[in-house]
């Protein structure tokens, strides 16, 4: 019997996918996904584009002292996830800066409708908290995959 273990989507060409499922947990009294957890499965995308691609942030800070900050976020919600609905959180790197790493974001039904878009600027920074070049291990990750 193999052990399970948590999803971590996959990278299709540039894109990583995640299957995320509305839980009850995740709505409120309307029935409809609550805003802000559009962003926690946001920031799981982010995650676990990351670990996709061989980079696990706790081993990243320990080894380097860089972490990542979310700097500047742009939501726009476009149509509400019901409870039990299948969602795809789409994520594309889009710039490679210095210090920083820009993503575009798509929340979607996996039927295909669109229901968040969302674009975040999420900066490096040192143990200190002040802005850190990218390391060359992340660098060497993320180089191939910047889709814009």
């Amino acid at each position: 019997m193999s052990a399970l273990a948590p999803t971590t989507g996959a990278m299709e060409g540039r894109v990583h996918k995640l299957p995320v499922r509305v839980y009850y947990e995740d709505t409120d009294a309307a029935g409809i996904v609550y805003y802000a957890n559009y962003l926690k499965y946001a920031e799981r995308g982010r995650t676990e584009m990351l670990r996709t691609l061989g980079v696990e942030q706790h081993r990243l800070r320990e080894e380097t002292g860089m972490q990542f900050v979310m700097a500047n976020g742009e939501v726009k919600y476009r149509r509400p996830a019901r409870l039990d609905d299948a969602l795809i959180v789409e994520t594309a790197l889009t710039e490679l800066g210095a210090a920083s790493v820009r993503m575009r974001q798509v929340i979607k039904r996996s039927a295909g409708d669109e229901l968040v878009h969302f674009h975040a600027h999420v900066a490096c920074t040192g143990p200190d908290g002040k802005p850190m070049r990218l390391p060359d291990v992340l660098r060497d990750a993320l180089k191939n995959y910047v889709s814009e």
